[in-house]
């Protein structure tokens, strides 16, 4: 019998799709990753059997900001990554567990005295108001998360016992453990998280899948290896944000492997972690954003031998294009720390403060533009606990997640499952349920005015609705469904 040919030997036979940039990122998986540089293109190509997808991108217009692979099946030439650097582009190569491999990206020069400055910050003192003022502001954010998504009273309050506890710390070991004593409240009331998935996959779904969990997983004791997806959708997006950490930190002249809080190590880089901390709190904010909004699919995931759950190549792309949102809030605590640590340098160095490469503050200032202060300034850092001068507002959580093309199959499968929600709303409410005196002349006259001095958030959340479609409500464009109305009166005071 003859064998039967199962993946075609040449390219002429595969099936080719075009790769096109999203939101700057694109992400190359599968098995023959391929990245290289022909006649001043960069030609990318990836796929997985017969199901390929090329591009071939010019160095002008290509709207390229991050090149992600995923694995490590493939080859990038050396002329590919000197493309990516002439362009100010990054590359990043990530396992297919999350875990970060490789990051490169645009090479800046480098201020000796500020690299000195951050060699000496534990003996200044300043590393440690640096690693307090980074851990306050991921409790403080963990703490409005709880109080706004959970309202577990027990879990809001160790986690401001530990966030006033840290003024009293005096080393880095003291504040690691306030900051794992919150962590065990803050992820005890994620615990019981209903995880939703279509009504076609519940049979396909194991029973731990259902529910976020511990954040522990029992075959590492560790958050590595989840075996569930909330958990390990929460590590790749934690992948992605450690790697925009490491590109800000060195765009900024500073040595991403010399941390305030955390210890020194031979494979990791410290500073970078150090970074990420007030941000995971807003990682955390947009995946309980989408696990409350949409179900999940099975298809989006897969389980190993072992029990560990990991993402699909086209799920992991979708969520590499978050990389934007984390790149924009990490440059005000990077400049904020950079800044810090060029005040410890001599007097005659303070006169001309680091560029401010990542929020671009200084170009706006010099063009009459208003800017906020950063996150972490100078005098709230060397002033330490007792300091009154101001500090700039906390950083506001991600509400919403990204919004993907409309032709994605996560988007589409978001929005099927919004309009089947709405539907059975529909279909469930009773007409005698709104009152006689509420029709829609009433609603016309009497609250449509009125919602303009509410927010679009409160009208989302009331009604449990999209964030456009709230807008629409407020600013009268459309007239919501009758059985919106009465939550609509009683938000606005109209009874």
């Amino acid at each position: 019998m003859a064998a039967t040919q199962t993946v075609p030997q040449h390219l002429k036979h595969c099936n080719f799709s075009t790769i096109v940039p999203r939101n700057g990122v694109v992400t190359l998986y599968g098995y023959g990753i391929n990245a290289q540089v022909d006649r001043g293109h960069l030609i990318i190509s990836d796929g997985i059997g017969i199901d390929r997808r090329h591009a071939r991108l010019p160095r002008v217009g290509h709207r390229l900001r991050r090149l992600v692979v995923v694995g490590s099946d493939g080859m990038v030439s050396l002329a590919a990554l000197r493309w990516l650097a002439d362009q100010d582009a990054a590359f990043v190569m990530l396992d297919r567990d999350g875990s970060v491999l490789l990051v490169t990206g645009p090479v800046r020069p480098s201020d000796a005295r500020l690299r000195r400055a951050q060699s000496l910050a534990h003996d200044s003192g300043t590393a440690l108001k640096i690693a307090k003022e980074l851990i306050r502001q991921k409790l403080l954010a963990q703490e409005r998360l709880i109080r706004k998504q959970f309202q577990n009273e027990s879990s809001i309050q160790i986690i401001a016992n530990a966030r006033q506890a840290l003024a009293k710390a005096r080393s880095s070991d003291e504040l690691r453990r306030y900051e794992a004593q919150a962590a065990l409240a803050y992820w005890t009331a994620w615990h019981d998280l209903s995880i939703n998935f279509s009504p076609s996959d519940l049979r396909r779904v194991p029973d731990h899948w259902r529910t976020f969990g511990s954040r522990m997983s029992p075959l590492t004791k560790s958050p590595r290896l989840a075996v569930n997806p909330p958990n390990t959708m929460l590590n790749f997006l934690y992948a992605i944000l450690e790697s925009e950490a490491r590109f800000a930190i060195s765009e900024l002249g500073l040595d991403p492997g010399i941390g305030f809080l955390h210890s020194d190590t031979r494979t990791r880089d410290s500073l970078a972690c150090d970074l990420m901390e007030p941000i995971r709190p807003q990682v955390d904010a947009f995946l309980l954003d989408w696990l409350r909004g949409a179900a999940l699919q099975r298809k989006w995931f897969f389980e190993q031998r072992d029990g560990n759950c990991r993402l699909t190549s086209e799920f992991a792309c979708e969520l590499s294009q978050t990389s934007g949102l984390w790149k924009q809030a990490l440059g005000p605590f990077a400049e904020g720390i950079t800044h810090a640590l060029w005040s410890t340098t001599s007097r005659s160095s303070r006169e001309k403060v680091p560029a401010t490469r990542l929020t671009q503050n200084r170009k706006r200032e010099a063009k009459g533009i208003p800017t906020n202060e950063p996150t972490l300034n100078a005098n709230s850092l060397i002033s330490g606990p007792e300091c009154t001068a101001k500090v700039s507002p906390e950083i506001r959580l991600i509400s919403r997640a990204v919004r993907l093309n409309a032709h994605d199959p996560i988007a589409k499968a978001r929005r099927a499952e919004g309009q089947r929600r709405q539907v059975a709303a529909r279909r469930g409410w009773n007409l005698s349920e709104k009152p006689d005196w509420l029709d829609k002349k009433f609603y016309r006259q009497q609250i449509q005015p009125l919602l303009s001095d509410a927010t679009v958030t409160s009208i989302q959340s009331a009604l449990s609705v999209s964030e456009p479609y709230a807008s629409r409500i407020r600013s009268g464009r459309c007239i919501p469904h009758p059985r919106h109305w009465v939550t609509l009166a009683s938000l606005v005071g109209v009874s």
